[in-house]
């Protein structure tokens, strides 16, 4: 078990950049259409829970955590601004 803990970074890495990436879809189908179908709590709650796991990661000074954390928060904030900016196309039409 000893090899397993001596490579626990780059499993972080590695699950960091699996979880990162696997938000990517979304973002871009976000991006096409503009989020109308996507819950504003869902969104709300997950950012949350992300930055908290980013939170947690600096906390424990873990590089991997802190990195796909921010990434992934990134990612939502970007969806969040475009579901928002959509709905308001939507009023002013």
């Amino acid at each position: 078990m000893t090899w397993l803990h001596d490579q626990s970074e780059l499993i972080g890495y590695c699950a960091g950049a699996l979880t990162t990436v696997a938000f990517l879809p979304q973002l871009i189908r976000t991006w096409r259409s503009g989020g109308h179908a996507l819950s504003g709590l869902m969104l709300a709650l997950f950012g949350t829970g992300v930055s908290l796991w980013f939170v947690y990661g600096l906390l424990r000074m873990s590089r991997p955590i802190m990195l796909a954390n921010g990434l992934t928060d990134l990612q939502v904030l970007v969806i969040l601004i475009l579901k928002l900016r959509r709905a308001h196309l939507f009023k002013a039409a």
